[in-house]
């Protein structure tokens, strides 16, 4: 089984930074250009402080009657997700993602920022799983016919 690390290095280097001053009218607009749905947010020396999505957006400016143009990231964005190690196997992620009801995992060597793995990350990972199990059966099915067919 493939760990953080791994799929970390699947991913390649993440570029979707922003910084905790920037006003969510920003982040917004750097997420469509971007086509992506989440923003890793950064104090001013450039340290992993959270992550901005368009769910914090959706329930913590529309829904409260804020206006993106006035708010700052770092009035919404999400500080207290559940993090991971980078030899933590996909199966103790999936779990991590599932019980804490997150789409993303900060993941960290010690105390330093790595990466994000996303659900659709995870859910990649046991797509991969499930096609090689699958391509393992049909193998040992034709193997097996050939051996008991044959006779």
């Amino acid at each position: 089984m493939r760990t953080a690390k791994d799929i970390l290095q699947q991913k390649g280097t993440q570029f979707n930074f922003i910084k905790h001053t920037a006003n969510v009218l920003e982040a917004i607009g750097l997420m469509k250009a971007e086509n992506i749905s989440y923003l890793i947010v950064l104090d001013d020396n450039d340290i992993y402080m959270g992550v901005f999505s368009e769910r914090d957006y959706t329930h913590k400016v529309i829904l409260e009657g804020k206006q993106a143009i006035n708010t700052r990231v770092s009035e919404i964005l999400a500080t207290n997700l559940v993090n991971a190690s980078l030899d933590d196997l996909t199966s103790k992620l999936m779990l991590l993602i599932n019980n804490s009801m997150t789409r993303y995992i900060p993941v960290f060597d010690g105390n330093n920022f790595i990466g994000i793995i996303t659900i659709h990350d995870l859910m990649r990972e046991a797509m991969a799983d499930y096609e090689q199990g699958r391509q393992e059966l049909e193998k040992h099915e034709l193997e097996f016919l050939k051996k008991h067919v044959a006779k």
